[in-house]
């Protein structure tokens, strides 16, 4: 886990590979308030179910972006949405290179995360 402090800019997205605040990461990563976790790893592989995301729920996100791969292979599961809707999280789900792109836009919410899957 990497403490990060907001703006958070994600400088370069390639597959496999993911620059955040000047910090290379490759392994997939969970961007919340103040912090980075990589490896961010899912119980399901290419299946993000609600369990996946505890800690976005816990950190205080009001949107989350998703980011399903380089070629958008990883999964986003109905229940998941629904589960992220009733807990007042708003959802974005792109492939990676669509979602980093969204996140630097948003970039000065401090209630934002991103969860990035950054290979497949």
């Amino acid at each position: 886990m990497s403490k990060i402090q907001y703006p958070v800019l994600i400088t370069r997205y390639s597959f496999g590979h993911i620059v955040i605040d000047g910090k290379e990461y490759s392994r997939d990563v969970i961007i919340l308030p103040g912090r980075v976790e990589s490896p961010w790893r899912r119980r399901q592989g290419h299946v993000l179910v609600p369990d996946d995301l505890e800690t976005v729920v816990a950190a205080g996100a009001a949107m989350l972006i998703i980011g399903t791969g380089y070629s958008g292979v990883m999964q986003v599961a109905d229940a998941t949405l629904a589960f992220l809707k009733s807990k007042g999280i708003e959802a974005r789900v792109e492939k990676t290179d669509q979602a980093v792109q969204i996140f630097n836009q948003s970039t000065g919410r401090s209630d934002l995360a991103a969860a990035l899957h950054l290979t497949c």
